[in-house]
């Protein structure tokens, strides 16, 4: 059996502003590949280096895990930049019972603690950032994931422009499987690939999407003709946000994986904000591009290989 690890790391700190320890073990769940936290027994770890989330249960959910992790007097060093939930660690962190030395450097705040012998409320976080249904609909999701609590209004615009597709396919970016839904209404659908990089998602999607013509799967969706080729169809409402920040090289990526992936005639359905520059992208890739909608702030188009 491999040794047990002495020290995680969450995410990726920028290396100018913290050391990480050479041998941590990440645990973000948007690392293919990465250590589940219940993988990791309560009180082992020396030290962790988390780069945290800027959502408040989100962010809770994993200073409480990293505390839990760790032995008493193990070094929890957290991080954010100021205006992603920097500002608020301290106050978190404080109430956890920690006592926390606090520093700023490159536009992120950096707390340092040791973890209380009598850490408090690190339960209550954990249960409020951990797997839920939703009501309603009762589909599995969590906190962290894309739109986790409500269903966003490109996918809405989309599911309202999808036609019934045939073969097989791709959902790209599928999150907790709203859209797997919608294609799988189609009989003439035979398979189905659900990719995405959030493992959280992944397992979600696992429970939300109860169908023989399903599979699964956590990768990167820009490894394109890596994943699968000779595609009937792809579907997709890609991200165009990378730590927070928008990142509009994500949707064209997204794009020309899409192109890789399937087969001469085959199609890919996409909806994007409108001022995210995809056309041009989408002309270099497809034969034909036909804009389907344009509403609410969002458009819709069919592109044909």
């Amino acid at each position: 059996m491999p040794d047990a690890p002495r020290a995680a790391v969450y995410g990726f700190p920028p290396f100018d502003v913290v050391d990480v320890p050479g041998d941590a073990v990440q645990v973000s769940p948007l690392v293919v590949g990465s250590t589940d936290w219940t993988d990791i027994a309560e009180g082992s770890l020396d030290e962790i280096v988390v780069l945290a989330p800027p959502g408040v249960a989100e962010r809770r959910y994993v200073l409480a895990q990293a505390l839990k992790a760790l032995k008493v007097e193990g070094r929890l060093t957290a991080l954010a930049p100021k205006d992603r939930g920097g500002l608020r660690m301290n106050k978190e962190l404080t109430a956890f019972g920690c006592t926390i030395g606090e520093s700023a450097k490159r536009h992120h705040r950096i707390c340092v603690a040791l973890k209380p012998a009598n850490p408090v409320g690190l339960d209550a976080a954990i249960a409020e950032g951990a797997p839920r249904r939703l009501d309603g609909d009762g589909l599995w999701t969590q906190p962290g994931v894309f739109s986790w609590d409500r269903l966003d209004p490109g996918s809405a615009l989309l599911l309202k422009s999808l036609p019934p597709l045939g073969g097989a396919g791709v959902d790209l970016g599928c999150g907790i499987g709203v859209l797997a839904h919608a294609v799988l209404t189609s009989p003439k659908v035979t398979k189905l690939t659900l990719v995405d990089l959030d493992r959280r998602a992944v397992e979600a999607a696992r429970r939300n999407v109860d169908d023989p013509r399903v599979e699964v799967v956590q990768a990167d969706a820009r490894r394109g003709a890596d994943l699968a080729s000779g595609l009937d169809f792809v579907v997709t409402n890609p991200p165009f946000h990378d730590a927070g920040a928008e990142d509009k090289g994500l949707g064209q990526a997204f794009i020309t994986s899409a192109a890789g992936m399937l087969r001469k005639g085959g199609v890919l359905w996409i909806v994007a904000n409108r001022h995210l520059p995809y056309e041009a992208v989408l002309n270099e890739h497809f034969k034909t591009v036909r804009p389907v909608a344009d509403t609410g702030g969002f458009k819709v188009y069919e592109a044909r290989k």
